[in-house]
């Protein structure tokens, strides 16, 4: 698969590697967007909140990732319509409901409105306040903005990642609507200036999913091992590590 780097398939072997697996690992393709703190393919070892859950996850399954990182629009539809195929970090939409496997929730995260300079409570404010809105393309949270009834002419959809950030530093946008903690990780990595952050107006689960088609078997062993890494505290370890020493606005 051509969006599979050098790098992340070194990652791979070396997570595995240290895994405690006793059988060979079957190969399975893993979409996510470099979506810090959430997901992340090259930072070595370190594959971010969700990605590290993902990742511990298959391996007590019994699975081995082939990883891929194309635009994430693309990266839903190529698994919406592919066989076998794992995505995360996925909210749960309507419009996505019909078009997945729903493996498990890795993680609930905030999303609200930020700014430089301006703080709102409701989406009706923000609506009235922001005339042009930064947000991830092909998010939840570009669905949710044209939901509440924001004009195509307010959205400005960008690249997951550092994009909608540096566009607000430079004053080129007026908000960004985005998750709380990928906000607070960008952030500090651009600017030591303050951001303004709103009311949270949006939470939501952030799934491991899965092709329509998909090996009932697959689905039931990671759903089995998302749940003993929640239950026995390693998936809050690993959200405690991320998110350590991140701004607090």
């Amino acid at each position: 698969m051509k969006w599979i780097s050098r790098l992340t398939r070194c990652a791979a072997a070396a997570f595995f590697a240290g895994s405690p697996m006793t059988f060979a690992a079957t190969p399975v393709d893993f979409y996510f967007p470099e979506a810090p703190p959430l997901t992340m393919a090259n930072q070595g070892d370190e594959h971010g909140i969700v990605g590290d859950i993902a990742l511990k996850a298959m391996a007590t399954a019994g699975y081995s990732p082939n990883f891929a990182s194309p635009p994430w629009p693309r990266a839903q539809r190529d698994v919406a319509n592919g066989k076998d195929m794992l995505i995360a970090p996925l909210s749960r939409t309507q419009s996505r409901e019909d078009n997945f496997t729903w493996i498990a929730p890795l993680l609930t995260m905030d999303r609200t409105f930020f700014s430089l300079d301006q703080r709102v409570e409701s989406f009706d404010e923000a609506r009235k306040a922001f005339k042009l809105i930064a947000v991830g393309i092909g998010t939840a949270q570009e669905t949710r903005l044209r939901e509440e009834g924001f004009p195509a002419s307010q959205i400005y959809p960008l690249k997951i990642g550092e994009n909608p950030a540096q566009m607000l530093l430079k004053g080129r946008v007026d908000a960004w609507f985005n998750g709380v903690p990928e906000t607070r990780y960008i952030w500090k990595q651009i600017s030591d200036r303050p951001l303004v952050m709103s009311r949270v107006l949006m939470t939501a689960d952030l799934y491991l999913a899965c092709s329509k088609d998909c090996d009932a078997h697959m689905v039931d062993r990671l759903r089995t091992a998302i749940d003993t890494l929640q239950a026995n505290g390693s998936a809050d370890k690993i959200e405690a590590r991320y998110l350590k020493g991140l701004p607090v606005w």
